[in-house]
Parts: C-alpha cells; sequence; structure tokens
C-alpha cells in the first residue's frame, strides 16, 4: 500500500514537472540567491548601525536636546531641528534587516521574537559605541565637504546647520544694548534682545557660547530666551562655525578681538547694514572692503 502511494506521488510529480507547472532549478540558482539575501542583510544591519549612530552623534554634538531645556517653550525649536531623515532612514534599515532575517534559513530555528530583540540589542550597542569614537566626525566632516561624498551625506546632518524659525545657537560676536551679533554655521546673525525674559539675569558677552529661542522675522531674530552654554557641549555647532571661516576667509579679520570696537567707521556700516536689515554676510563683506 505503501509502495502504491509513493509510485502514485512520484508518477504526479512527474507529471507536473512535463507539464511545467514545477520547474527544476540549478543548484547554482539557490545559492546564488541564498548568498544574494544574506548579502543584503548585512548590508541592511550595517546601516541600521551607521545610522543610529549617526542620530546619537547628532544628539550629543548639536544644539537640539538644549532647547528641552528651556521648557514648553523650547519644544518648538527642539521638533524644528530635530534629525527626522536620520530617525527614519534607521528605522527603514532596522525593519529591513528584520524581513531579510524572516527570508534566511537560521531565522525557522528559533522563535523570529528572539532573533527580532537580539538583532534590536545588536544595532543599537554596536550604534551606540560607534557614536563615542571619531568615526562619526570624519563622516561629518565628509557631509560637509565639496564632493559626492558631502551631497550623499549633507542632507542627514545638514539640519543642525541650517537656519531655523523658532531657534540657533552660535558664538556671541558682539554685543549692544539691545541686540547681539551671533556667529552661527550659515555666517552672522543679528538677534534683537529688546524682548528678553529676565534680561536683568543675564551677563552676555563676546566669545560666549549660547542658545536662543525666539521668532525669526526676515533677517532679524527676535529672541524671548537665552541660554549660556558650554562651547564644548555642541561640537559640531562650533565646527560648523569653523568651516565658516574656511569658506569665507574675507571675513576673517571681522572677528579679531575688539575689532569693530575700535573702527568706528566700520561699526558704523555695521550699524547700518542691520538697521537696514540686509543680507548679513553680503552686507558685513561689503563693510570690510571699504
Amino acid at each position: 500500500m505503501e509502495n502504491k502511494n509513493s509510485k502514485e506521488l512520484e508518477n504526479k510529480i512527474m507529471s507536473e514537472i512535463k507539464s511545467g507547472k514545477v520547474r527544476l532549478r540549478s543548484k547554482y540558482l539557490f545559492l546564488a540567491e541564498k548568498l544574494g539575501l544574506e548579502s543584503a542583510f548585512v548590508l541592511s544591519v550595517a546601516l541600521s548601525i551607521l545610522f543610529f549612530n549617526l542620530f546619537l552623534f547628532y544628539l550629543k554634538t548639536t544644539d537640539n536636546l538644549e532647547y528641552l531645556s528651556f521648557g514648553a517653550s523650547g519644544i518648538a525649536a527642539f521638533l524644528e531641528s530635530f534629525p527626522y531623515l536620520l530617525i527614519i532612514s534607521f528605522i527603514f534599515f532596522l525593519f529591513l534587516a528584520g524581513y531579510l532575517m524572516m527570508k534566511t534559513d537560521f531565522s525557522y530555528k528559533k522563535p523570529f521574537k528572539y532573533f527580532a530583540v537580539s538583532l534590536i540589542a545588536i544595532i543599537m550597542t554596536i550604534g551606540g559605541v560607534l557614536a563615542y569614537t571619531d568615526m562619526s566626525e570624519k563622516i561629518e566632516e565628509q557631509a560637509f565637504s565639496e564632493n559626492l561624498s558631502g551631497a550623499i551625506l549633507k542632507p542627514f546632518l545638514n539640519r543642525g546647520m541650517g537656519l531655523r524659525k523658532n531657534g540657533l545657537s552660535g558664538k556671541i560676536f558682539e554685543v549692544s544694548d539691545d541686540y547681539i551679533i551671533m556667529e552661527i554655521p550659515s555666517g552672522l546673525q543679528k538677534v534683537d534682545t529688546r524682548n528678553l525674559k529676565s534680561k536683568e539675569e543675564l551677563e552676555l558677552d563676546k566669545d560666549q557660547f549660547v542658545v536662543v529661542i525666539g521668532e525669526r522675522k526676515g533677517d532679524i531674530f527676535i529672541a524671548s530666551q537665552i541660554k549660556v552654554v558650554d562651547e564644548n557641549s555642541m561640537p559640531m555647532i562650533k565646527r560648523g562655525i569653523y568651516r565658516g571661516y574656511r569658506k569665507n576667509p574675507s571675513n576673517s579679520h571681522l572677528r579679531q578681538k575688539g575689532f569693530l570696537i575700535q573702527n568706528e567707521d566700520m561699526k558704523k556700516c555695521m550699524d547700518e547694514c542691520l538697521e537696514l536689515n540686509e543680507y548679513r554676510r553680503k552686507c558685513f563683506d561689503s563693510c570690510s572692503a571699504n
């Protein structure tokens, strides 16, 4: 009886093959598919680690988390500077790695949830460790370079360097009764301080690093709160300002200690730029050229 059933199954399979419903495939094709699947899985894991690493590095080196210290009034600036592209990329490749893992052979050995928890733990552990190495800083350097890698990587980190409507951070360049001029990665920025809360408690001075929340109106930023911070707490912002020096060497003498105060003609020109609300870098450049 058993032989009869085996014979019937064999005949059924042969008829399926002959009819074309079942196709024989080369073992080399199966091997190639397996290698391709495993390579894609490894690549997805590596990219998940990379983006999680950059996400932690971004939070650690920019002003993003500093805005939360202002309480509810700093949430808008926090959300505006949050690295959405990094976290979306991390989640995408994490899910892709999980999907590809389900397609591999070893995923059938134990329940998928054990592999999923292990995968997430490994990715987050390795990414967290790499965030404290110089690898992330080298990626940042490439992201803001002029080569192809810069064009690819810059969108992931540029949110920490760009102009924002609700917050900014940088180094104080000049202090006046009603405003300060800040050095930020994109140039010099006038900050109106007339609406500051608890202004009398602040002791702002040249070369201090500050985080500001408020509202941007054209080229002028209207500050509502200012916090003095350690310059080493925002190394990416600090490096961004330095990169601005290198890209615009004609502005370097404007940053010499006390130069604006000592040169009355230049101070008058700078004040006129601020009053006219012209594009700051272009106007400041014309002042230095005269």
